[in-house]
């Protein structure tokens, strides 16, 4: 499985298309590994699930997300665990170890002040 988790330097992102990059894990046998870091190709509505998934993402980790963004990750049969805060490494820790769970964090409005991440 590879795990993509939307950053800001070392932490989660609260914005996931206005993150930094994309810190990408392998999980293989409950195991994970570190393999890069993706620089972010830039806010474009609808591109960055598509980006994500041509690098064979399987998993997207975010503070949160429009829900638009939300269907596309779907679509592109990525799933999607959203509300998280933190360390990334930790978060991908986290989500090996069954203990991630996903709050529900969605965008409604294009203002990026949202609320709550």
């Amino acid at each position: 499985m590879k795990i993509a988790i939307a950053c800001d330097g070392k932490d989660v992102s609260a914005h996931f298309g206005h993150c930094e990059g994309y810190a990408i894990y392998d999980a293989t046998n409950s195991v994970i590994a570190y393999s890069e870091t993706l620089q972010s190709p830039g806010h474009e509505p609808g591109r960055l699930p598509v980006f994500l998934a041509e690098h064979g993402v399987n998993l997207i980790i975010a503070g949160g997300m429009g829900a638009r963004a939300v269907q596309i990750f779907n679509d592109n049969n990525i799933e999607v665990i959203l509300g998280v805060t933190g360390p990334v490494d930790a978060a991908a820790q986290d989500f090996i170890a069954g203990k991630l769970k996903s709050t529900g964090s969605v965008c409604t409005h294009h203002e990026h002040e949202c609320a709550g991440h």
